[in-house]
């Protein structure tokens, strides 16, 4: 399976981050699947809505901020399948930014992952998008990492 984004998607998201740095950004993807790919029709930004209450749902007791966890507040998720369903979309995947770390998955990326979505991590490096990178979990709930494509045609 591969994930499917226009390159308008994709700038979307690398000013999301950059609004955002040093602090991780979050949002979802809207789109279609088919048997062999998820494509991205729509970014939908939300706020990263990272607290005390969100640490303690996670047992996280490290005491990381915004700059090293995201978390996606119910409501906003709950708006963003209103706005898919509005569309005729589905919601496929999340994106998050890794301030100053790789875009590679976390333990904590890995505990809230759902198995059915995309996992689009940007790595910013001092305030600069330096790689992104599409996952998604296996069977044995580990994350696999998933080819990017980028289309030619007009988004929806």
């Amino acid at each position: 399976m591969s994930l499917t984004l226009h390159a308008d998607h994709l700038q979307s998201i690398q000013a999301h981050t950059d609004r955002t740095y040093p602090e991780e950004c979050c949002g979802l993807l809207l789109g279609t699947i088919t048997a062999d790919k998820k494509v991205v029709h729509h970014v939908y930004e939300v706020p990263n809505a990272w607290d005390q209450e969100a640490a303690n749902v996670l047992n996280d007791s490290e005491g990381f901020t915004k700059t090293r966890r995201y978390w996606i507040a119910p409501e906003d998720m709950l708006a963003a399948m209103r706005e898919a369903r509005h569309r005729n979309l589905d919601m496929i995947g999340v994106y998050h930014s890794h301030p100053d770390h790789p875009a590679v998955p976390s333990e904590c990326d890995r505990a809230i992952a759902w198995s059915q979505y995309s996992y689009l991590i940007v790595s910013v490096e001092q305030g600069i998008t330096k790689d992104c990178r599409s996952w998604t979990l296996n069977d044995q709930h580990l994350f696999e990492s998933e080819v990017i494509a980028i289309a030619e045609t007009a988004r929806m």
